[in-house]
């Protein structure tokens, strides 16, 4: 199967069940709204605890905001505490509820690329497509509940690792400065937080994918996950850097849209448009990021169902074929 016919098969699949785009998107749209909540209210508590205007402490730039907070907090430890406690709840609230959401999502997907058949064969018929329409709420709320556990103790890994590199990442950007090529130091230490950050998602999606079709443990999805990565890299790091190429094509087009809004909305009268506009093209960009992160689950889900089925995928001979079967059971 080319690389074509795996994202094809998953924009299809995830087209069928359009529904858990949607979920995703109100999911991951709460998640931040109620993240924003309390750091607004910690801008607003350092404000009145110095006794200024919030006005002034926004109007600077996000690397001096942060630290005037800090310093300003750091001199009220009660405040201090109440600030990071609201902060702990929702992160801690908020991906539960992420964790409970993907469990579905992930169900639903894996069922839907698993009946969809050769659905990324032309002709598409809408038998084909219906085939793969697998979304219904008891399948949904079913897959929630039945990997919920199991994704949250892998989650638990994946925001232990975000705890150690913020703190890392905020000791050397906002650390004194040891000499004069701190600068290019700092803008190092961020681009590798970056690059990690990315590879840790990724490594955890496949986990998510692989525990949802075995249906197995965090345990026995570590070696299932090493194995795919060892006989389908190339594949996979294919999926992966076409996502990726989607995902900055997407955000410079949202760029530059960004930008021809604002500038209409300095023009009289049609500038009344531009708050509706800005707001669908909210809405659009948040359902497109939904829609490829999407494509790309069922895209490597079907590279791994058919590396555990024995089906041949791109540049597999039949030998190295029933020999990967055998490293898969």
């Amino acid at each position: 199967m080319s690389l074509k016919n795996v994202l094809k098969r998953g924009a299809l699949v995830t087209a069928a069940n359009w529904h858990v785009v949607i979920v995703q998107f109100v999911a991951d749209a709460l998640f931040k709204t109620l993240l924003a909540v309390p750091i607004v209210g910690g801008v607003f508590l350092a404000v009145l605890l110095i006794g200024g205007d919030p006005g002034e402490l926004l109007s600077l730039p996000v690397a001096q905001i942060i630290p005037t907070m800090a310093a300003v907090l750091l001199a009220r430890p009660i405040a201090l505490f109440a600030f990071l406690l609201a902060v702990a709840l929702i992160l801690i609230g908020g991906s539960l509820l992420m964790f409970l959401v993907k469990g579905g999502t992930v169900t639903v997907l894996v069922a839907g690329e698993r009946a969809g058949g050769v659905i990324e064969h032309p002709p598409l018929r809408l038998a084909a497509f219906h085939r793969a329409t697998q979304f219904s709420l008891e399948r949904f709320t079913g897959g929630a509940a039945r990997l919920f556990p199991r994704y949250v103790g892998l989650g638990i890994w994946l925001m232990l690792f975000y705890l150690l590199s913020t703190v890392v990442s905020l000791a050397v950007v906002f650390g004194p400065a040891q000499s004069r090529g701190w600068p290019i130091v700092a803008a190092a230490a961020s681009a590798l937080l970056v690059a990690s950050v990315t590879i840790v998602n990724f490594l955890y999606l496949l986990f998510q994918i692989v525990m949802a079709i075995d249906d197995c443990s965090l345990r026995d999805a570590a070696g299932r996950v090493a194995r795919l990565l060892r006989f389908e890299f190339r594949t996979v790091l294919s999926i992966f850097a076409a996502t990726l190429g989607l995902v900055l094509l997407t955000t410079a087009a949202s760029i530059l849209a960004t930008i021809a809004l604002s500038l209409i909305a300095f023009v009289p009268l049609v500038g009344l448009a531009a708050l509706p506009l800005q707001l669908i093209a909210w809405l659009l960009r948040g359902f497109v990021f939904q829609f490829i992160a999407l494509t790309a689950l069922v895209a490597y889900a079907r590279v791994y169902r058919n590396l555990r089925d024995g089906t041949q995928s791109p540049g597999m001979t039949p030998a190295t074929t029933v020999h990967h079967i055998g490293r898969i059971a």
